[in-house]
């Protein structure tokens, strides 16, 4: 893993492969690998966006298998490939089962697998639901950084939904150093803001917590607002909910309605990608017929490309790549290496002889 691109091409023409060993790595390891390591995470996630956003990495659009008989169940394919100092192929496999909440069975589950880019032999097979959720929380938690840097920094957060995906957010935000007065919460579920509330209350952090029963409310009293539902459609559609000029990290990205992000600034993480699959963006670029109400990606911001203006709500809405899956997961292989505590599955690749 630790072979830059240059290395990788060179070994590939000469013919030096060989079959890598294939390791299994249980999700206990990968949330020991990541656990506490929030501002670093952010990192590699910031570093895989600049990668991205120079050319240095193919993310082709995601496969989703849905079922006519459960259509609000579905499972995504997000392929890819990662380049820079330690290039790496692989591919998540992520089903989004939302009945399964009402079991007591959380509604995701992934698995990543990273492919070595000399052979493409497959090197190893990660618990993902975690990386999943890691890389989700770190792109937000560098989005409401990012996002804020020209305006006053937020100190009201509100959490619209309060899933797993919710808590991440949360921990990621506290982890990579914000801190908040007032933390707003409001689900359809009165046990899941209850269980979102404890679970806040016992992180440590300062301020009041507050569950709304009135989602304007929340809006209107949150300076960063996060969603993270499962709605399939729009289901906010008043901009004036917004006329504070929140920033509002719109990771469930169907929430909103055009005209919410019409009158907003609007930042995605991939304008191919984000403005497709009946996402709120791909909903207005069909409204309008243009896509001239996306300023540019999170790695335009950081570049200093593009800036959002204070006089508006900011909106990050953004899709999820599969290059973000690929770094992270690359993070948690080598920690696990590194340790010594690798599960090597031996002779995986068992028919290694062409004839025998």
């Amino acid at each position: 893993m630790n072979r830059d691109q240059d290395t990788v091409t060179a070994s590939a023409a000469a013919g030096d492969a060989t079959v890598p060993s294939f390791a299994v790595i249980p999700g206990s390891q990968v949330r020991h690998a990541l656990d506490g390591r929030e501002k670093e995470i952010v990192e590699v996630v910031e570093a895989a966006y600049r990668l991205h956003g120079a050319g240095r990495t193919v993310n082709p659009p995601s496969s989703f298998l849905r079922f006519p008989d459960r259509p609000a169940s579905r499972m995504i394919a997000l392929p890819a490939s990662l380049g820079g100092d330690a290039p790496v192929d692989g591919l998540k496999w992520i089903s989004s089962f939302p009945a399964n909440v009402r079991s007591g069975v959380p509604r995701a589950s992934a698995v990543l697998i990273l492919n070595d880019p000399v052979t493409g032999y497959p090197f190893a097979c990660l618990e993902s639901s975690i990386i999943s959720a890691t890389r989700t929380a770190a792109s937000a938690a560098s989005a409401a950084d990012r996002l804020s840097r020209d305006r006053p920094r937020p100190t009201r957060v509100g959490f619209f939904g309060t899933g797993l995906i919710a808590r991440y957010i949360h921990t990621f935000l506290e982890g990579s150093g914000w801190s908040f007065d007032d933390v707003g919460i409001y689900d359809l579920s009165a046990d899941s803001a209850a269980g979102f509330r404890l679970y806040v209350e016992q992180s440590g952090g300062a301020g009041a917590v507050t569950v709304h029963h009135d989602p304007e409310e929340l809006i209107r009293t949150s300076d960063l607002v996060v969603f993270a539902t499962v709605a399939a459609e729009p289901h906010v559609h008043d901009p004036a909910w917004f006329d504070h000029n929140p920033v509002v990290l719109h990771v469930s990205l169907r929430d909103l309605s055009p005209q919410v992000l019409l009158a907003a600034t609007n930042v995605v993480d991939d304008i191919e990608h984000c403005l497709r699959a009946a996402t709120s963006p791909h909903l207005t670029e069909q409204l309008t017929g243009n896509r001239d109400f996306v300023l540019g990606t999170l790695d335009d911001v950081m570049a200093g490309r593009v800036t959002p203006a204070r006089d508006r709500p900011v909106v990050f809405s953004p899709f999820g790549l599969g290059v973000l899956d690929l770094a992270v997961g690359s993070y948690v292989y080598d920690r696990v290496a590194r340790s010594g505590e690798l599960g090597v599955v031996d002779d995986f690749f068992h028919e290694r002889r062409r004839y025998g």
